[in-house]
């Protein structure tokens, strides 16, 4: 056991470090060390449990939402959904950096995205902040940090990704489960943006009446709804996760083309396209790192690591902290679906040893890898920014970290306090 996880482990962080796709890299390392187990036939197993990893009926859901997210970021959402986020909280000290908060939020959710909440929302509020006189940098952390939380606020891929690798979690628990986590993440990296703009004493936006909320809303409404469509049809049971990702589809295609009329039919081949190539790169993900997860199981890898970290201590206070110090570690040069492919099948025989419920464990360490988004070297989030911001990483690091300790808290909050996590999937009874 001990050869296979050393050939594994060098193999890979090898690779990684030649710059080899992560796909690829987890695909080869997995080959090496099945290939010294010797009596196992090789490019049998592997080929078998890559076709069998993504042969998921759940897992169809993703090339749904992410082409649900594309249309929806194509089709005008962002500029209806600022609009809305201005009326609500632009007035304040400050304001501008609460629209971009909350606007991320809202469109982050819609999309499913975090990098299509960064371009969409920061190429137009970044530049808006600047006019009004905000630190280019701090406009640049603000959107960065807050476009994460829309992989936390349901419909979420990476939700669906963590449900199919435990086998016994429902998306829709997991849906419900980031809600209260995401808005928990939005409201304190606003706390800290309200704080560092009454320092400097940035303005407030427009001043907007009760009118113009009520005009903005009913500009907005139709957006937001997909979200209130998707939960409450899963939680309704009237359709699945996967049939809600498809109509998901429908909705998004109709407000974009046919409503809105910001997405013309000879773009949906190029829409397509995109959709097609995101989807492919994820599935190539999902078998390698599912042949790999059978080689850790096979080893019996996930209990022995188990077994050893319940050893160092049998204080769940101090083994939860260890756990998410190495998925912070983890996420600063890994992305967020390889490394929840990965470490799922090694940490969660740990969390449940401790009595943790593997829904909640799910939201930890999602919102865990949701910061490394925005970290070097890694940071697909914090790139994007930058591009958008026109600002450089290093111009922009500093004033990154009082958000960087917004998100920690609130990954603290969440990891101890599982209340946040269960609540509503207590009320709907998707949990225990």
């Amino acid at each position: 056991m001990e050869a296979q996880a050393i050939i594994l482990a060098t193999s890979f962080l090898t690779l990684l470090l030649m710059g080899v796709p992560i796909a690829v890299a987890i695909g080869l390392s997995t080959w090496l060390a099945v290939l010294s187990l010797g009596h196992v036939p090789t490019c049998y197993i592997l080929a078998q449990r890559m076709s069998t990893g993504i042969a998921s009926f759940p897992l169809l859901a993703i090339p749904f939402f992410i082409l649900a997210g594309i249309l929806m970021g194509e089709g005008g959402m962002a500029r209806r959904l600022i609009d809305f986020a201005a009326a609500l909280v632009g007035r304040f000290t400050g304001g501008l950096s609460y629209v971009s908060v909350l606007t991320c939020m809202m469109f982050g959710a819609i999309s499913g995205s975090a990098t299509a909440a960064v371009s969409s929302i920061g190429g137009f509020m970044i530049p808006e902040m600047n006019k009004k006189g905000y630190d280019r940098r701090f406009s640049v952390a603000v959107t960065t940090t807050a476009a994460t939380t829309g992989l936390i606020i349901p419909p979420s891929n990476i939700m669906i990704v963590y449900a199919v690798v435990t086998g016994n979690i429902s998306v829709a628990a997991m849906f419900l489960a980031g809600v209260l986590p995401g808005v928990v993440v939005g409201l304190l990296i606003m706390a800290v943006a309200g704080m560092i703009s009454t320092h400097r004493g940035y303005g407030g936006g427009m001043r907007a009446g009760l009118r113009d909320v009520f005009r903005t809303a009913r500009r907005a409404v139709l957006s937001l709804l997909l979200v209130v469509i998707v939960l409450a049809g899963i939680l309704g049971g009237v359709f699945s996760a996967t049939e809600a990702a498809a109509i998901a589809v429908l909705y998004a295609f109709v407000l974009a083309v046919l409503v809105y009329r910001e997405v013309r039919l000879r773009d949906l081949p190029r829409i397509l396209l995109r959709c097609g190539i995101t989807t492919s790169v994820i599935m190539l993900l999902i078998g390698t790192s599912q042949a790999m997860s059978w080689l850790l199981a096979y080893e019996n890898i996930p209990q022995s690591v188990s077994r050893a970290m319940l050893g160092l201590s049998d204080n769940p206070v101090v083994i939860l902290l260890w756990i998410n110090v190495l998925l912070l570690a983890v996420g600063t040069f890994m992305d967020m679906t390889p490394a929840v492919l990965i470490f799922t099948p090694i940490f969660l025989p740990v969390v449940i040893g401790l009595g943790m419920d593997p829904v909640h464990f799910g939201i930890m360490m999602i919102v865990n890898l949701c910061i490394g988004l925005c970290t070097p070297p890694v940071g697909t989030c914090l790139f994007v920014g930058c591009g958008v911001g026109g600002t450089s990483i290093a111009e922009v690091t500093r004033p990154m970290v009082p958000f960087f300790l917004a998100m920690l808290a609130a990954l603290m909050l969440i990891a101890y306090v599982p209340w946040l996590s269960l609540w509503l999937p207590q009320l709907a009874g998707l949990a225990k």
